[in-house]
Formats: structure tokens, sequence, C-alpha cells
């Protein structure tokens, strides 16, 4: 809160003139900074259902551009730092970003089985292999200071996909 209060250019009281508490601190920011990303993937999802893994791409790369930028991947690397110490938040943070963008892939991807686009297979499987990647591309980038595929995220997404649709295995 001391930090927060000095780079705002106030108290550490004046602070709860706007916040009731730390956890409503925490609680505005993930609303303010990473719900508005989890909306934006129902939305694309909900309306993607003619052209899923054109869909899924659009997700990807509105995802790539967003955990590109070390300001955003902040909130969830706050929460991961503090949720021992505030396990309320981390599930402030699950409810209402990553349960809500989880729940859209995988209406997404039950949709894209049942027209036939993609092949049946366990739906919470398939949403990790697709978000895996990208979380641990921003984990390697701005946690571990490793050399970022983001900076060519249109190769990086074609990568993801080529690898995420045909696997890595030789097929006859």
């Amino acid at each position: 809160m001391e930090d927060i209060a000095r780079r705002a250019g106030i108290s550490k009281a004046a602070i709860y003139l706007y916040f009731t508490s730390k956890t409503a601190l925490l609680e505005a920011l993930i609303q303010a900074h990473v719900a508005p990303f989890a909306r934006q993937t129902e939305s694309l999802a909900m309306a993607g259902g003619d052209d899923p893994i054109a869909t899924l791409r659009a997700i990807a790369t509105m995802a790539a551009a967003k955990l590109s930028d070390p300001k955003a991947f902040a909130v969830p690397r706050l929460i991961m730092a503090i949720s021992g110490r505030f396990p309320e938040i981390a599930d402030y943070y699950r409810r209402e970003t990553a349960e809500r963008a989880r729940a859209a892939l995988e209406t997404l991807l039950t949709s894209a089985m049942s027209s036939g686009a993609i092949r049946h297979v366990d739906v919470k499987a398939a949403t990790r292999a697709f978000i895996g990647p990208l979380f641990f591309e921003a984990m390697w980038t701005h946690v571990l200071r490793g050399e970022s595929a983001f900076a060519q995220s249109t190769q990086f997404i074609a990568d993801h996909f080529d690898i995420l649709l045909n696997g890595l295995e030789h097929r006859a």
C-alpha cells in the first residue's frame, strides 16, 4: 500500500478513501486490467461459432498482444506472488478472469467438435493446450527474462496453431 500511495502521490491513509481494503484495491485492479480481456474472449467465442479455428486464432492473437505487454502481465504476476497470503484474491481472480475465459474457450471448442471443425478430444485438455504456450511465453518473457517470441507474434501464433492442430507426430 505504501508503494501504491507513493506512486499515486497520496498518503497511505488516502488510499482508503477510495478503497475499503487491500482486497478491494486488488479486486479493482483485476477488474480494470484483466477482466476486460476475459470479457473480450467471451464475446469472441460466442460470436465465432461459424469459423471456430479463425476465432481461436483471433483470441490467440489478442492474448499474445496483451501478454507481450509487461504492464498487462503485471496483474497476473502479482496475483501469483500474493496468492499464498491472499487466497481470496486468487479465488476472485480465478472466478472473474480465468474461469470465464476458460469456459468461453471450452464452449467454442465443444462447438467446433460438434460441427466437425476439429476432432473430438477432451475439451479441458484442449483448452489447456491452447492457453499453456501463451501463458508460458508470458512467464518466459516477463518473469524469467528470456528472449520473447512475442516480438514475432504472427510467427509465434502460426507455430502454436501448427502444433496445436497438427501435433508433433508424423502421420502417414
